[in-house]
């Protein structure tokens, strides 16, 4: 009977919160001796990795960090920040991973919205964190990464991070949380459209993402992983606590130029990665055919905005397996897969592009991704036309965002992770984006889809990348405009432009005007269309 089974209770053998500092506990039992870090001339084994963390956890209690603490981190993808996402939740604070790429007043509000009580930097950063400082009007205490690969060799007087390193080990460093819903780290937003917000994620959060991703790209044991995606960005998609799962190597470049990519994949034998379709591009206009096809091929990941299916034909010729992802950093980055269907063997290298494009389906830790009728709240047919808003209800959505409860409310309705962005359902259940749904250019009654018509314009041999916005028209209502980046030693105009699109699009698809300029970009790739609609805005008839 009822009562029988709700006797049985929760005890310490039968019930452990659920935590990625479980991870490198096991790694460091079972892989101690297997490498766990590449850099430079740098190998570090499991079982260091975990006895710095250990370590460096101790280093921050000792500094005064208790439970929920926030400490900032400003530093590229080395290896100290990679022992920082298990020593900082070790220590019962949360991490929070700064852009490098954000200006000094940017930084300044995230500090303070974020209540900061320690800032660890990378030396390349002190003179940005002087910058930001001086905006802040405070100083804040600082722990400086002293990497000799480092650009700058500046001081702001803080202690070493060796110290922290170098901190006697304590018994009870590898207790876990109380609760796995206790904050394990604080994401900001781009900030593409006000202020970024604070999205928190928990320790059940991280270590499903963790687990779903080992099993949705189907990861072998003991891979080795290159570090593209920035930490920064929803915590590498929880890459540095996967990998802990699987004894793998990461291999880090400090920063993800071309050249230093290539040649790590080859002299490290590198079997993964991830990285936004902007990197990807770059990766297949350096190698531009003049190196060997990869073989076995590399498994990739990419995620960020639909890749254009021009680039995934350049980089699956290159020797690149690649998978488009979906997430955002409200969900800890990737929640659906476009996963690979053996019909599409048949197809033509193409079509097969334009397949993988799609955001496909739900990863096997998230309860549902659908997309919705903004207004009934029914779930849109699978016709891949009418469209909807995309859905998500899962553990790997975040708690909500950080002393904001307004927004909190607005974004979760109807037991619902509302994301923003317009999709279709195709007849076979996958999902494919059609554009954020305030970039939805309706042109004289009809929709159109802004990532439709660049994914045209990237298919002109002399564009390099493309954004397409919405621009006054007084008969129309809104009409096309084509923000355009050429390549270097390529030239084309306006009308070449258009007259290329035009017979490739249907007449009301087609770009009414073409900008010609260096697109605006994050850090990771997206292109900032706030920028662009301001721009048109300005623009005279």
């Amino acid at each position: 009977m009822q009562q029988h089974y709700e006797a049985l209770a929760k005890n310490a053998a039968n019930y452990v919160p659920l935590s990625p500092l479980s991870f490198l506990s096991r790694a460091s039992s079972i892989h101690s001796d297997r490498i766990a870090v590449v850099y430079e001339d740098l190998r570090r084994s499991w079982g260091e990795t975990a006895a710095r963390a250990r370590a460096i956890a101790t280093g921050l209690r000792a500094l005064g960090l208790t439970k929920g603490d926030t400490v900032s981190v400003l530093c590229p993808n080395i290896p100290e920040l990679f022992e920082l996402h298990f020593a900082v939740p070790m220590s019962g604070a949360v991490l929070n991973t700064l852009n490098t790429r954000l200006e000094p007043e940017t930084i300044a509000y995230i500090l303070d919205h974020a209540d900061t009580k320690l800032v660890i930097v990378d030396r390349e950063f002190i003179p940005l964190l002087s910058q930001v400082f001086q905006r802040l009007g405070r100083s804040i205490p600082v722990v400086e990464i002293n990497d000799p690969n480092a650009p700058s060799s500046e001081t702001l007087g803080g202690r070493d991070f060796e110290d922290l390193a170098a901190a006697p080990i304590e018994p009870a460093s590898f207790v876990g949380p109380a609760s796995e819903w206790d904050a394990i780290a604080l994401n900001y937003t781009s900030g593409t459209s006000g202020r970024p917000k604070g999205v928190v994620y928990h320790h059940r959060g991280a270590y499903l993402m963790a687990l779903g991703t080992v099993a949705a790209w189907q990861m072998p044991h003991y891979p080795v992983y290159l570090s593209v995606v920035p930490m920064f960005h929803c915590n590498g998609w929880g890459h540095p606590w996967m990998m802990a799962i699987l004894g793998g190597t990461k291999v880090f470049t400090r920063t993800p130029a071309p050249d230093r990519v290539l040649a790590a994949i080859r002299a490290h034998g590198v079997t993964h990665l991830g990285a936004a379709p902007i990197v990807l591009q770059m990766l297949a206009e350096h190698e531009d055919g003049g190196g060997d096809r990869f073989d076995p091929p590399i498994r990739v990941l990419t995620a960020g905005a639909p890749p254009p299916p021009s680039v995934l034909e350049k980089t699956k010729a290159m020797g690149f397996d690649v998978m488009q992802v979906y997430g955002l950093t409200e969900t800890y980055g990737h929640i659906s897969q476009c996963l690979w269907q053996e019909e599409w063997n048949e197809k033509h290298p193409a079509e097969q592009a334009q397949l993988q494009a799609q955001q496909g389906i739900a990863f096997p830790m998230v309860e549902d991704v659908t997309v919705l009728d903004n207004e009934t709240g029914e779930g849109v047919p699978r016709d891949g036309e009418t469209q909807g808003e995309i859905a998500i209800r899962g553990n790997t959505v975040m708690k909500g965002y950080y002393k904001d409860p307004d927004a909190t409310r607005e974004t979760f309705k109807d037991g619902w992770f509302w994301t923003g962005d317009a999709a279709v359902v195709q007849p076979d259940g996958y999902i494919q984006i059609r554009d954020r749904l305030k970039d939805v250019i309706i042109s004289g009654g009809e929709n159109i889809s802004s990532v439709e018509v660049e994914a045209v314009l990237f298919r002109h041999p002399a564009v390099q990348a493309a954004a397409v916005v919405a621009k006054a028209d007084p008969k129309w209502g809104e009409v096309p405009c084509a923000f355009v980046e050429l390549r270097p030693d390529h030239q084309a105009d306006e009308a070449e432009i258009i007259s290329y699109c035009r017979a490739n699009l249907s007449g009301f698809k087609t770009p009414k005007a073409v900008v010609f300029a260096e697109l605006p970009k994050t850090s990771t790739g997206k292109i900032q269309k706030f920028q662009l609609r301001e721009t048109v805005k300005a623009m005279k008839d």
